[in-house]
């Protein structure tokens, strides 16, 4: 029997080293890992999804992403014949979008982030307050590879930005019902991890590992 090919993208900034922990069984899967790459000057999202779909070197793949990147593979998804398409802790269109987000593309305001900050954890650190953020910080050391002020100022425009108004029906979406970046109030049609956050593919990948195998062959 052919293998299923499964192609993983990481979030934005992320490294396809948020997908370590990932282990489908190999006699069934082969999974490849797709990156991020400097987008060009006022590229779109459409223009970025079909050249990032060039890395998609198998027909009736699996392909999934994850947060930015979850929307990254619907955007994809029309440039290749897959077998399955599926979001983690993303959105599925616009509307899904926290409201946040939603006044932040009328007022303009996420073209003040600070995001040459990223380049440097350190001074980003100073800023972190309490534990948790602080050990999240330790992740994003690590996990965090796209550090480029115009990545960054590029990927937010993109998702604040993104005009998908209708679902994709084939979309398979799973979700923490405590995503703290896209809330589960806003989500429709979502498979809920209970008490999962927005870095579940980190820390809660045994269910991944044990799930997502039936998820892509049902």
């Amino acid at each position: 029997m052919s293998k299923i090919h499964v192609y993983f993208m990481p979030g934005m900034a992320a490294s396809s080293l948020i997908f370590e922990r990932i282990k489908l069984p190999e006699d069934v899967f082969e999974t490849h890992l797709l990156d991020w790459f400097m987008p060009e000057k006022s590229q779109t999202l459409e223009e970025y999804a079909k050249q990032m779909a060039l890395n998609v070197k198998h027909d009736n793949a699996v392909l999934i992403g994850v947060s930015f990147g979850g929307i990254l593979v619907q955007e994809m998804a029309p440039f290749l014949n897959l077998k399955k398409l599926i979001i983690i802790s993303s959105v599925k269109n616009n509307s899904e979008l926290p409201q946040r987000m939603k006044l932040a593309k009328t007022t303009k305001a996420y073209k003040l982030l600070p995001t040459g900050m990223a380049q440097n954890l350190e001074v980003l650190s100073k800023y972190a307050f309490g534990a948790v953020v602080k050990q999240r910080l330790k992740l994003y050391e690590k996990y965090m590879s796209m550090r480029d002020k115009i990545y960054l100022d590029w990927s937010i425009e993109q998702i604040i930005n993104w005009s998908r108004t209708q679902t994709d029906e084939n979309v398979i979406h799973i979700h923490g019902d405590a995503d703290e970046v896209f809330p589960i109030k806003n989500i429709k049609n979502a498979i809920p991890l209970k008490e999962a956050t927005h870095i579940m593919i980190l820390n809660r990948y045994k269910w991944f590992n044990s799930n997502l195998p039936d998820i892509i062959l049902k």
